[in-house]
């Protein structure tokens, strides 16, 4: 499912990522020995330990709600997919140098199938930044391919507890209920997915599979 992944990489699924682009648990153990990329996790997750750190990407967040408001209301697919791949990338810096290099560390263990490693890098960046939405996202696919339900729900849920309008996490709640057999949960995810990205492909096709299934259920 490459949408959690789009991103070259990002949530929920394929489609919901891609088209649309790609909590707490205890921490996952990486196999083997730390390599370079682990010791200078390691080294900046040491020097952050203990700290309060103020949130200095206060200007990044502004952006990506300008082009979340901007993403609403394009007319083209192609201005909505140039626009979206902005989002993504304002939502993969976290604001905290440490954070952001477990994040590419945890994208790059994902890309290699390594979903323990990534598991690790995700829960240390929840654990060291539990508000950056994007590293509950991330860890919500590995559950989500997993097959663990519930973990990627609750992961999703916190993800828009901290950007409600994440329209990969929408999606992903989608695919979620439908593939549970809950249409009705799934089709107001899509919905509101829409809301926020009119031109996801992801949302636009779970919408149509569901709608009339759903509408023509007894309230």
């Amino acid at each position: 499912m490459a949408i959690f992944l789009r991103v070259s990489i990002a949530l929920i699924a394929a489609a919901a990522l891609a088209s649309c682009g790609n909590k707490s648990f205890a921490p996952g153990t990486a196999d083997g020995k730390a390599g370079d990329g682990e010791k200078q996790v390691a080294a900046l997750e040491n020097t952050e330990a203990g700290k309060d750190p103020a949130d200095p990407k206060k200007a990044l967040e502004n952006l990506s709600q300008d082009l979340l408001d901007k993403l609403k209301t394009v007319p083209s697919e192609e201005e909505a997919a140039s626009i979206e791949e902005e989002i993504w990338d304002a939502w993969l810096v976290s604001g905290s140098a440490t954070v952001d290099i477990m994040m590419k560390r945890g994208l790059e263990y994902q890309e290699s199938e390594d979903v323990q490693s990534a598991r690790d890098m995700y829960d240390r960046a929840i654990a060291i930044k539990p508000d950056y939405a994007e590293a509950w996202n991330r860890r919500a696919l590995l559950f989500f391919n997993d097959g663990k339900y519930d973990e990627a729900i609750a992961d999703l849920e916190s993800t828009l507890t901290y950007e409600p309008r994440h329209f990969g996490a929408w999606i992903g709640l989608g695919m979620i209920f439908e593939s549970i057999d809950r249409p009705e949960a799934a089709l107001k995810a899509y919905r509101k997915a829409l809301e926020i990205h009119p031109h996801a492909a992801a949302a636009q096709q779970g919408e149509k599979r569901l709608s009339r299934v759903v509408e023509g259920m007894p309230i």
